[in-house]
């Protein structure tokens, strides 16, 4: 059921808000009028019911929540990535608080990184007023695993009563679609006291279809339903395994991560992403909408969550162990979840400005060292996270991340340097942001994650060096054979920023540059700049092929076969290239083909 909301500004303090004037507002929703406020009130009415329990459910109750029903706290919650489900007492006023932040875990949304206008505390992404019979299935969490034996679900149900009770749960697991397979079903005993109890069990699988990211097979998908008397609770899984041990694996299989970091998630920018041939998104230092979640599942698409937490500075490992665990259990049952990280970017940018000397190459060192990052704390949280794999800190190559985010050719130096970068540094197995960024527009405001020395003329200018930048790195880290690459990042938030796309989805000339470079086979120069460079095939696929390879240079064409074996790299040939010349890369297998152009110009 939908209800009608008003909202207005109120000061945080420990009382319920009682505002002098109220305004109309959309639930769900981030009211732009409140734009820049410490906390909003929003107010509705529960109609009466004849009989039952009346649940408030809001989703994305950003940052802290507290809810009143006539004048009594009824709830709060720290976490909006998990439901807030509120039992209601009858028909009454219901106020709801939302908070900005209060600590150091309000990810992008409590910095500029994002517009004002996207951080409003607010309920964001649902509100609803559910009805059920007395007793009824409160919520449900589940998270899949494989066994040896085929795969299994563990569930936990929370059981509302009015009446001491002593009945039968019925688990049932269904394929959804045309998923091949029988359903299961599966009962446990409450026996529960009036009130809230938890019931906890696993349901086995037998034969499971699993479910794989879409360039290595199909996206098959159960219900589990949770059946207590008249009430029922369901939600949607996948079956499969993710780990991560010198490459991150599907199902027990390799599996090359091609990915793009999502700054405002939405479902459309899963679906571009797919379009630009990536097989994962990063939800950088935020909560990824439930929404968002379910196209990752729909489509393939692996999820790289994020904590929100993000800069410099210390946080509460407490606080941050509870987040962790709250994040896990309420979207854990997405077979799409591949991977959690912690804390990002941990300290300030120390390379910006640098060159490609041997001098700078020292600072470079000097600065990564004086950084002084105490990884410990970020170590501890991820030792809470079970079922996928952890990146406890993601950062610059001197401070020994996790997962390295490398923005040569952009905030310092060449292209050229990410060689440097990585051996130096031993870094560049799970890359968590690379590129550039660029105008939207001409006259684009120059936005603060923008470098302005790299974006100058128009927006046609900085678009194509945004695009050779992206083409380069994307293409030295997949020859290197990087596991995991994540480009940063594929939609802006800004008229000038880091998205091959504008924010309103437009193409930048860097979207087609990364469709292109992020073909799962495809052929690459070593070395994109004047002078020699080799032609390397890239086959990102399970299985080995026999590849044709043709090549245009200036007008003159050449062409090579090879075989090359599962995730493997050969070089086909070998070039020497001036500034101004046009190259097209082709290859083909089987009945695919790809190409890949390049313009050479100086060293980028």
């Amino acid at each position: 059921m939908s209800l009608s909301w008003r909202g207005a500004a109120v000061a945080p303090d420990d009382e319920m808000p009682s505002p002098e004037a109220w305004e109309r507002v959309s639930v769900p929703g981030r009211p732009t009028q409140f734009a820049g406020v410490e906390a909003v009130a929003y107010e509705t009415t529960v109609p009466n019911r004849a009989e039952g329990h009346a649940v408030l459910v809001l989703r994305g109750a950003y940052a802290h929540a507290r809810v009143w029903c006539d004048g009594d706290l009824l709830a709060e919650s720290d976490s909006y990535v998990t439901p807030l489900r509120v039992r209601l007492p009858d028909a009454g006023h219901v106020v709801v608080e939302c908070r900005a932040p209060e600590d150091r875990f309000g990810g992008l949304h409590d910095t500029d990184r994002l517009p004002p206008e996207r951080c409003v505390p607010g309920i964001w992404w649902d509100a609803s007023l559910e009805t059920y019979p007395d007793p009824y299935v409160h919520a449900m969490r589940a998270k899949p695993r494989l066994t040896e034996d085929g795969a299994a679900v563990d569930v936990t149900a929370e059981i509302v009563t009015s009446e001491p009770l002593d009945d039968r749960l019925t688990f049932s697991v269904r394929p959804t679609g045309e998923v091949r397979g029988g359903g299961m079903m599966d009962r446990a005993r409450v026996d529960t006291d009036a009130g809230l109890a938890t019931v906890d069990h696993t349901i086995d699988v037998r034969d499971p279809s699993l479910w794989w990211p879409h360039d290595h097979g199909s996206q098959p998908r159960y219900v589990i339903r949770a059946k207590l008397g008249d009430a029922e609770y369901s939600l949607t899984t996948g079956l499969r395994s993710v780990g991560y041990d010198d490459g991150l694996t599907v199902n027990g299989e390799p599996v090359r991560a091609r990915g793009v970091t999502l700054l405002d998630p939405t479902v459309e920018d899963v679906e571009r992403a797919v379009a630009a041939n990536a097989n994962l998104v990063r939800v950088r230092a935020q909560g990824v909408p439930p929404a968002v979640a379910e196209a990752c599942d729909e489509h393939g698409v692996l999820l790289w969550q994020d904590l929100p937490l993000t800069g410099p500075g210390g946080f509460d490992m407490d606080r941050g162990r509870d987040l962790a665990e709250s994040f896990t259990d309420a979207i854990g049952h997405h077979p799409s979840l591949a991977c959690i990280a912690v804390h990002d970017e941990p300290v300030r940018s120390y390379a910006d400005g640098l060159g490609s000397g041997m001098l700078d190459r020292l600072r470079y060192r000097f600065r990564a060292w004086r950084a002084n990052y105490d990884e410990a704390p970020a170590a501890a949280v991820a030792e809470r996270i079970e079922g996928v794999p952890t990146f406890p800190v993601v950062g610059p190559p001197g401070i020994d991340p996790d997962a390295v985010t490398l923005y040569p050719g952009w905030r310092h130096g060449s292209v050229a340097d990410l060689a440097w970068l990585r051996d130096h540094y031993g870094v560049g197995d799970v890359v968590a942001g690379f590129g550039a960024g660029s105008l939207g527009t001409d006259g684009s405001e120059v936005d603060a994650g923008i470098d302005d020395g790299r974006v100058g003329g128009d927006a046609a200018d900085s678009q194509a060096y945004q695009a050779h930048v992206v083409q380069a790195v994307a293409g030295a880290l997949r020859r290197r054979g990087s596991g995991l690459v994540v480009l940063d990042s594929l939609r802006d938030v800004a008229d000038a920023d880091t998205g091959v796309l504008t924010e309103d989805g437009t193409e930048k000339t860097a979207y087609g540059t990364l469709t292109d470079s992020y073909q799962p086979t495809q052929v690459f120069l070593s070395d994109p700049t004047p002078g020699d460079s080799d032609i390397v095939a890239c086959h990102d696929r399970p299985s080995g092929a026999t590849v044709t390879v043709e090549w245009d240079h200036n007008g003159e064409r050449q062409q090579a076969e090879q075989v090359i074996g599962a995730f493997g790299r050969v070089t086909v040939g070998s070039l020497t290239l001036a500034a101004g010349d046009e190259l097209t890369l082709a290859a083909a297998v089987g009945n695919r083909a790809v190409k890949n152009e390049y313009r050479i110009e100086g060293d980028i």
